[in-house]
């Protein structure tokens, strides 16, 4: 709506501005009620009846009627959080002297007027918070597992193969000699059957090994995988190099806001980006050209994605101390992959605020300009002449020249979450320093990694592993 000098085009009246914002305002309500839909509705829905479906005896209505019930619940918390974010005081009457019904006609004004802004923003800012802590376990260790692993590769199959029949050569040797103790009738003693019964199963799981081993030695896969390796390379170096651009920028703005913001009652706020980093320098320059910083934008949000499974599935699934599932290629159960969905959707959710972090000129005003006075003085006439000149928005622009966006609204709605966030990127960057120095320090991966855990891996023909 506004022009590099800061004016305002001509079609950009009042009212034409007005009702740009509230179409942008609806879609968002629109794309997070779908969100909030998918959280709290259809996600527990399906993962409930999947639950039930693993009893043989549950008929269909029964699976249905236990999914509806179990997800009431999830629908009775959405409706709670709706709730208290409609009815949050954000603000406080003017008069101190107001009587309790005054007071609570004022609450209901301020709901009426904001459209169900604050509702719905403290609802998404609540999912936001739980993908801020998805996104400091999976994202900032995926972020450094990822790029390593591309480097470094996995073991060679063919080596893996031959340690292998070294060590079932090793554990036949031990069950013989076990059993050679019971050779004249006597029976073993109790250590011995423990021990016998162990070497047993260790003997089923090496020969297991073995066949998955030789199935991916002879595939058409594994060389093909050979051939790309100076290609993963490659990108595993850019993968790091991309990380690192992440992490000094989001370092750079949490230091700006650690030593310039208004402090943790205002959640961080920023007036003015003192400390610029790369990309908050770099996205509105792009948005300058049309559609340079959408296509920065994806490229980043799917950046985050490739990371966060990546961590999701080197990690696992866990609900704090107990491991709920894993994630494998071609293996994982439909409530693992719901739990995935529902993990991804969070972190993308935690996202918006990311880049914020990472860039918040360009989430709050992008490359708008405004005009201030300047004192000019002119050698040609006596005394000073007045020129306007153009500025780059901020938080200190005046409302009516600079329009803050509405994502940035439903992001900072409560000064609570901005100030979690804050702490929360602190956490990210010592998460993704302390994952890159185990990734480091561990080895190169199998390319079986996983079959000596798996005791539900089949014994018909193995799938193809990453490698």
């Amino acid at each position: 709506m506004k022009n590099q000098n800061g004016t305002f085009k001509d079609w950009a009246n009042a009212n034409v501005s007005r009702q740009i914002e509230d179409t942008v305002l609806y879609g968002y309500y629109t794309l997070y009620s779908v969100i909030l839909f998918c959280v709290f509705f259809w996600i527990p829905f399906v993962y409930f009846y999947y639950e039930e479906k693993d009893d043989d005896d549950t008929s269909k209505c029964t699976q249905i009627k236990t999914a509806l019930k179990y997800t009431l619940g999830f629908a009775v918390i959405c409706a709670l959080l709706l709730l208290v974010g409609a009815f949050v005081p954000l603000n406080v009457p003017n008069n101190k002297n107001s009587t309790e019904w005054e007071k609570v006609k004022f609450l209901f004004e301020e709901l009426g007027s904001s459209h169900g802004l604050a509702a719905l923003s403290f609802s998404i800012s609540s999912l936001t918070l739980i993908g801020m802590l998805a996104a400091i376990t999976y994202t900032a260790y995926g972020m450094s597992a990822l790029p390593l692993n591309l480097i470094k590769g996995t073991r060679s199959a063919a080596y893996e193969r031959l340690e292998n029949t070294e060590d079932i050569e090793e554990v036949e040797q031990h069950i013989q000699t076990i059993k050679s103790k019971s050779k004249d009738g006597r029976p073993l003693p109790a250590r011995d059957k423990r021990a016998l019964k162990q070497f047993e199963e260790r003997l089923r799981t090496l020969k297991k090994r073995e066949r998955h081993l030789e199935f991916i030695e002879n595939s058409w896969w594994t060389k093909f995988c050979g051939a790309l390796r100076p290609l993963k390379i490659v990108w595993g170096i850019f993968f790091i190099l991309v990380a690192l651009l992440f992490v000094i920028s989001l370092f750079l703005s949490n230091l700006d806001k650690a030593l310039h913001s208004a402090g943790i009652d205002s959640g961080f706020i920023i007036f003015g980006a003192n400390l610029s980093n790369p990309l908050n320098m770099l996205l509105p320059l792009l948005q300058t050209v049309f559609p340079l910083d959408y296509i920065l934008i994806t490229i980043i949000i799917m950046y985050f994605i490739f990371t966060s499974m990546a961590g999701i599935r080197n990690i696992g699934i866990w609900f704090f101390w107990i491991r709920l599932y894993k994630i494998r290629r071609g293996r994982t159960r439909p409530q693992a992959l719901l739990f995935l969905c529902m993990i991804l959707l969070l972190i993308v959710l935690h996202t918006s605020y990311m880049i914020y972090s990472l860039a918040p000129q360009y989430v709050m005003y992008g490359s708008q300009n405004y005009l201030i006075e300047t004192n000019v003085t002119s050698d040609n006439r006596k005394g000073n002449s007045t020129l306007f000149v153009p500025k780059r928005c901020d938080a200190d622009a005046p409302e009516d020249q600079c329009t803050v966006t509405r994502t940035y609204l439903f992001l900072h709605k409560f000064w609570f979450f901005s100030a979690a966030y804050y702490f929360g990127n602190w956490a990210f960057l010592g998460v993704f320093l302390i994952g890159l120095i185990v990734s480091c320090c561990k080895g190169k991966k199998s390319v079986i990694e996983g079959v000596d855990e798996d005791s539900d891996i089949s014994d018909d023909e193995p799938s193809v592993y990453s490698v």
